[in-house]
């Protein structure tokens, strides 16, 4: 199970990474921004608990970064 959700959060963000750098969606998008999100928080749990911690400070970097953007975008802010 945990192999699954592994593979849901990364197939997240490399479909979100695939699809700005086809141009398919903008970066600044909610697509983009929410599959980066959800794709890194998931990976960034899964290496707390099985504590990997580099993988742990990429993803929970990741995340933030996802995040802000996010809120920035929803906020209307630069």
């Amino acid at each position: 199970m945990s192999e699954t959700i592994q593979i849901a959060g990364a197939v997240a963000i490399l479909v979100a990474y695939a699809l700005g750098q086809f141009r398919v969606v903008d970066v600044r998008s909610y697509v983009y921004l929410l599959l980066n999100l959800v794709g890194a928080l998931v990976l960034a749990v899964i290496a707390y608990v099985e504590q990997l911690w580099g993988f742990l400070l990429l993803e929970a970097v990741w995340t933030v970064v996802s995040a802000w953007g996010l809120v920035s975008r929803l906020t209307g802010k630069p």
